[in-house]
Order: C-alpha cells, then sequence, then structure tokens
C-alpha cells in the first residue's frame, strides 16, 4: 500500500448549501438574537435526545457552569471532576465559585472512576461531573448509585457524546442535566454554542434565568421583570440556523463515525503496541473520534504527520496544568496513560481507503505485518 499522497485531517467541520441558507433566512427576518430560531433549535435537540427539555447557550463551558449553578453550586462547595477531561470541566466548577475535586480515572476506559469517585466525597460535595470521553459512557450506572446514596448531583458533561447511546438512552440524559457542546470539533457545530438538557422543570426553568438576566422567559429589554439574579449566555437565532441544518445531517453522521470504528477495529486488529480505547458500537455508543493508547505516541504522531496523517495526543491531566497542579502520584492511571492517549484521525470525510492508509503507516512504524 502507498503512503498517503494526500492531507489525512484528524477532524474538519463540515458546512454547506443548507447552512448559508438558513443564516440568510435569519439576516432576512433581521432579528438576530436569541428567539424562535434558537427556540426550535432547542425543541428538535431536546427530541434528538429524548430529554423533557433543551437549552440552548453559548459553549460548553457555559453550559457546565450554568447546570451547576441551577442546580446550586457555588463558594464552598466541592465538585468532583476526572483527572482526564478538557480543562474546561474543571474551569466551568471554578466559575461557580466552588472547588474542582480530581480523581484518577479507570484506566480501560479513560473515564472517571467510580471506586476514587465515591473515596473522594466530603461534607462540602455538593455535584460531579462524569465525562464521557470521546463519546464513550463513563461508568454511569455506579456513579449514578453512588451519588443517589449520598446526596451527590450528577451533571453529565457529554460534550463529546452527541447522540450516543448507552443502555438505549442517549448519554446527558442519565443525571440532574446532561451538557454538550457545539464547537467545530463536535459531530454538529454552531461555531460555538452549548446545550443543557433536563427532565426537571425547576431546573429548567432556573437555567432560563440565569442564561438571560434573570429573566425565565424572553423578554424585550425594556420594563421586564427579572425574578433573580442571572447572566447573558444566550444563543443567538444566527447560530442555531447553523445548528438547525447541522442536526438535518445528525444520523448520517453518527452512522459514519460508527462506521470509522469498526474500520480502525479490523485494520489495528493484532497490533499490540496500539490499543484502541474502547467502543460498545453495537450498543448504540457513538464515538466521537476514535482514540487509542500507544507505545512512543510521539513518535508515532510525528512519523504520521511527516506523511500528512493528523492525530491530536490527548489533554494533559488537570492535575498537571498550573492553575490546578498536584501531585503525580495521586492520579497513578492518568499520569501513566496520559502520555500514551490519542486521537486518530476521525474527520467526517474520510473514506475507508483513508483508514486503511492510516493503519497502514502506523503497522510501518511499529514493524508489524498486515493482517
Amino acid at each position: 500500500m502507498k503512503a498517503a499522497t494526500k492531507e489525512i485531517p484528524w477532524w474538519r467541520p463540515e458546512t454547506g448549501d443548507e447552512e448559508r441558507e438558513m443564516v440568510l433566512r435569519v439576516l432576512a427576518s433581521n432579528y438576530l438574537n436569541d428567539g424562535d430560531v434558537t427556540t426550535e433549535f432547542e425543541r428538535r435537540m431536546a427530541a434528538a435526545l429524548g430529554a423533557r427539555y433543551a437549552v440552548a447557550v453559548t459553549s460548553g463551558t457555559a453550559a457546565i457552569f450554568l447546570a451547576l449553578a441551577a442546580l446550586g453550586v457555588r463558594h464552598g462547595d466541592e465538585v468532583i471532576v476526572p483527572d482526564v477531561t478538557f480543562i474546561a470541566t474543571a474551569n466551568a466548577v471554578t466559575l461557580t465559585g466552588a472547588t474542582p475535586v480530581f480523581v484518577d480515572v479507570d484506566p480501560g476506559t479513560m473515564t472517571l472512576d467510580p471506586d476514587r469517585f465515591e473515596q473522594a466525597i466530603t461534607p462540602r460535595t455538593k455535584a460531579v461531573v462524569p465525562v464521557h470521553v470521546s463519546g464513550r459512557a463513563a461508568g454511569i450506572e455506579r456513579i449514578l448509585e453512588v451519588a443517589n446514596r449520598r446526596g451527590v448531583a450528577v451533571v453529565e458533561d457529554a460534550a463529546e457524546a452527541l447522540r450516543s447511546r448507552h443502555r438505549g438512552r442517549c448519554l446527558g440524559t442519565f443525571g440532574r442535566a446532561g451538557c454538550f457542546s457545539f464547537s467545530p470539533n463536535k459531530t454538529i457545530t454552531t461555531g460555538q454554542g452549548g446545550l443543557i438538557v433536563t427532565d426537571d422543570e425547576a431546573v429548567v426553568v432556573r437555567l432560563r434565568e440565569l442564561k438571560d438576566q434573570g429573566r425565565p422567559v424572553r423578554g424585550t429589554g425594556g420594563n421586564d421583570v427579572h425574578a433573580a439574579i442571572g447572566f447573558n449566555f444566550k444563543l443567538t437565532n444566527l447560530q442555531s440556523a447553523v445548528g438547525i441544518a447541522q442536526l438535518a445531517r445528525l444520523e448520517t453522521r453518527v452512522r459514519r463515525l460508527a462506521d470509522l470504528c469498526r474500520e480502525y477495529r479490523r485494520g489495528l486488529a493484532g497490533a499490540g503496541q496500539i490499543r484502541l480505547l474502547p467502543f460498545d458500537i453495537e450498543g448504540g455508543e457513538t464515538p466521537q473520534w476514535v482514540d487509542a493508547l500507544a507505545e512512543d505516541r510521539d513518535g508515532l504522531v510525528e512519523h504520521l504527520a511527516q506523511r500528512d496523517i493528523h492525530c491530536r495526543r490527548f489533554w494533559f491531566p488537570i492535575h498537571t496544568q498550573a492553575p490546578y497542579r498536584e501531585p503525580d502520584d495521586r492520579f497513578p492511571n492518568a499520569t501513566r496513560l496520559g502520555p500514551k492517549a490519542l486521537w486518530l484521525p476521525s474527520a467526517l470525510s474520510l473514506t475507508s481507503d483513508d483508514v486503511r492508509t492510516v493503519c497502514h503507516e502506523i503497522r510501518e512504524f511499529y514493524g508489524i505485518q498486515a493482517a
């Protein structure tokens, strides 16, 4: 097999005529702010995810912050967060005034270790934010069992898990609230944007107040009643128009991402130096990206980059970042596995031949015969 003769991207957002047409309609309406288009986007997203309510906001980070705030998390509280996640999960906790408490991850899934979660609970623990890394379900049943028994609210970080299912339900619909991201590297994008889903009517009322200056319903900007303290985290009609156009292709994209994972499984079967992290594709999980643990990860990434094949290394564990620095020995799994973890090329535009080329080059790097 020949080496790559074209660029193979890690990810690339896809937009087209439908998005342009939807945006032009909003421009023609001359109502660009959070309005009826955003309401329609929320309605469609709630239906797609099987949730009672959905609230669209400015980002996934804002979604986590607002969900925690709506549940009463504030200064003096603690919120448990896995050590392996994008730093936004921790920053959203900090934004509430609470303290993020980091725990190690399960080495088999790179998601929150439920036993370590339970060990970390103190009288100040108000919530936990399990992260469904790459669309792979965290140990949500065990997390919910512990949380319910100990009086801890569960807010799911499902930023990478849009329409990924676990036991017949979409991730993000198990806890008190679930949070999603529409940044450019997600299955659907609005440029920047986020969403909170919940089945709790009291929570959704508070969310709407928090995202719109304390107003539980859309106001005029003039003599409105502001029932509570709130801020400005509204998603505009322009962004929501893009989201509606993207949503029409969600199921096609979900199927393609699942197929990419299957193709990598076949192409890397028996390659002991690289292990794909698990996805229950047949059970409904959808990979946002295909992730793996690789020996000499950085050498592999460089080898692929020289052939115009692009990967993305996993985040540094949060405990190694300056704002949240803690000793490595508290996080042995994250410390050991973080330097091995990467996302393989997972762009929707990848063909089966592209995946075979990536797998060929990985085998070449490790000196492994083709399967």
